[in-house]
């Protein structure tokens, strides 16, 4: 767990870097969810193949937040998905990698942006390999503003019926909605109480303590019925002046915030 501690600080650091050369990026929802990302993908609990990105049989990965490019982008540079030369033109004019996920990057399933609409598409993709017995598992990270969204509760409802035993929900649970916190918008507090009558496996954890991170994807890989994971985080993660502020979802650091931000990631 120590080196996956390491390589997340280091993937932090990437993000960071990517971030403050672009001028623009979500660097608070990235902090939040890298440490599920490392998890899923470094140990291997997500079934893939950087150099044949498209395999059939592969696991699908849908980041249904999708203002969080800056930490898929930057992973996928450490799995060699994308090349780090790339990555340094994010968001950049002609630049594949945007501020959202693009298909036509290895390893991206789907656009998304428009919160609400990742989970649906899961759904229906799950809903298809059962259909044809296709055995690949779905994994789809959402964020806890897109539990406001209607999409999401008809998504719900819809893989809770249909038992889509190949689902995996993981709810990036950072507490915080664009710029402000969750609990002004509306109270989410017993969120698991309030999805248990779906019929899920619901687990809630740390979402950046690495051994729970690890188990609780591998339990709900292999369970037999739809799996959500409420993953507790903190927006900004990593960077001491950064944690639980609400300027940085979108804020960029100016050269002063950046150096010190590096030396804390360094």
């Amino acid at each position: 767990m120590h080196n996956l501690k390491k390589l997340s600080k280091k993937i932090r650091l990437t993000i960071l870097e990517t971030i403050f050369k672009a001028k623009t990026g979500h660097i608070g929802g990235s902090f939040s969810c890298i440490d599920i990302l490392v998890t899923l993908f470094f140990k291997k609990i997500i079934f893939f193949n950087s150099q044949k990105p498209k395999m059939k049989n592969r696991d699908r990965f849908i980041l249904s937040k999708g203002h969080a490019t800056a930490a898929l982008y930057s992973l996928f540079a450490h799995l060699r998905f994308i090349s780090f030369k790339e990555l340094g033109t994010y968001c950049s004019n002609n630049s594949r990698l945007g501020s959202h996920p693009s298909h036509l990057v290895p390893g991206v399933e789907i656009e998304t942006g428009s919160l609400g609409h990742g989970l649906p598409i899961a759904c229906g993709i799950a809903y298809a390999a059962l259909m044809n017995k296709k055995k690949f598992k779905i994994f789809v990270l959402i964020s806890d503003g897109e539990i406001f969204e209607g999409s999401t509760w008809e998504s719900f409802i819809f893989a809770s019926h249909h038992k889509l035993k190949n689902l995996v929900i993981i709810i990036d649970n950072n507490n915080q909605i664009v710029m402000d916190h969750s609990k002004k918008i509306g109270d989410l507090n017993n969120l698991k109480k309030k999805l248990s009558s779906f019929n899920f496996n619901i687990q809630e954890i740390d979402g950046h303590n690495f051994s729970n991170l690890e188990k609780s994807l591998k339990k709900a890989k292999k369970n037999k019925k739809p799996s959500i994971i409420i993953a507790n985080t903190i927006k900004g993660k990593g960077v001491s002046f950064m944690e639980r502020d609400t300027k940085w979802h979108h804020s960029i650091p100016n050269n002063e915030e950046y150096l010190m931000a590096k030396k804390e990631l360094g």
